[in-house]
């Protein structure tokens, strides 16, 4: 595992406990992004262990895509994780007011609890 890594992984920790908080505090809308963001941050991880990194999110999500769910060095699911968060973010940050549910906002979250799991699994402990 590179520094690099390393400290993405901590931010993707960091960011799922506060989508945490925050849906215990019943802001799903803000959960989501932060459950987006630690998808997001794993992704980069994952990227950065190929020495690829990229300035725009949809940059990331494709070459996550093309690089580890197409070639199945990861299940594509957690591709698809990342593309629907990245998307009901959209909604939570420039939709209405409550625009994600807390039932959406708890999905997110477990699935980047799955995704911070597999890549302590493949990449490394914290």
């Amino acid at each position: 595992m590179t520094d690099e890594q390393r400290e993405l992984l901590l931010k993707a920790q960091q960011s799922l406990e506060a989508a945490k908080l925050l849906l215990t505090s019943n802001y799903p809308d803000f959960a989501t992004s932060r459950a987006y963001y630690a998808m997001f941050y794993i992704a980069e991880a994952f990227l950065e262990g190929e020495g690829l990194t990229f300035s725009k999110h949809s940059a990331v999500i494709a070459a996550f895509g093309r690089e580890f769910a197409k070639p199945r060095r990861v299940l594509p699911d957690f591709h698809r994780f990342l593309i629907e968060a990245q998307e009901l973010r959209t909604t939570g940050d420039y939709g209405q007011f409550n625009a994600v549910t807390a039932d959406q906002a708890a999905e997110q979250i477990q699935r980047a609890e799955a995704f911070l799991a597999l890549a302590i699994q493949d990449i490394g402990a914290l």
